[in-house]
């Protein structure tokens, strides 16, 4: 008898062995987790730490442009927004586009439709012009900032003289 309890003794020191290693790798897993967080904590500590420089394209700076000797056309738009465009008959290809007292350098972007199309992608701001109006827009959230932009010409009332000159010949 003393044989079978010796038996069952060791079969029962067994499961205990193999039922406590999973356990002892759940602990070795955990230390490792903790540890892979607090690396995370301190690679993001230094990230913020670092000062951000935004990735502008080398056309569109992230200071004001200069504005000396441009064009300016103001346009007053709906709910009290006004827009003003420098524009140096030098380069078409970019504007100085003034919003919310801030100016910004936007490039200008090939359309199949005529509309004058103008770009910021650092503040993603799109300046769209049409004959009628202007419109400004935020790429980044997807909404209308300005609606309605008029200058001085695009505000003036349609005049009827023409069709009816037209009508008597």
């Amino acid at each position: 008898m003393s044989i079978s309890k010796l038996s069952l003794a060791c079969s029962v020191a067994l499961g205990a062995l193999t039922l406590s290693l999973p356990a002892a790798h759940a602990a070795d897993a955990d230390k490792q987790a903790t540890k892979a967080k607090a690396t995370a904590k301190v690679k993001a500590k230094a990230a913020k730490a670092a000062p951000a420089k935004p990735s502008a394209a080398p056309d569109e700076e992230a200071d004001e442009p200069d504005t000396g000797g441009s064009a300016t056309t103001e346009f007053h738009c709906e709910l009290g927004n006004k827009i003003t465009i420098y524009h140096n008959e030098n380069d078409d290809k970019h504007i100085a586009l003034r919003w919310k007292k801030r100016l910004h350098r936007l490039t200008q972007v090939g359309t199949t439709t005529g509309a004058q199309r103008f770009e910021n992608r650092l503040y993603g701001l799109i300046w769209i012009g049409i004959p009628a109006k202007g419109m400004l827009l935020d790429s980044k959230q997807n909404r209308q900032l300005a609606n309605e932009c008029k200058n001085a010409e695009q505000s003036k009332p349609l005049s009827l003289e023409a069709p009816a000159a037209e009508a008597k010949s």
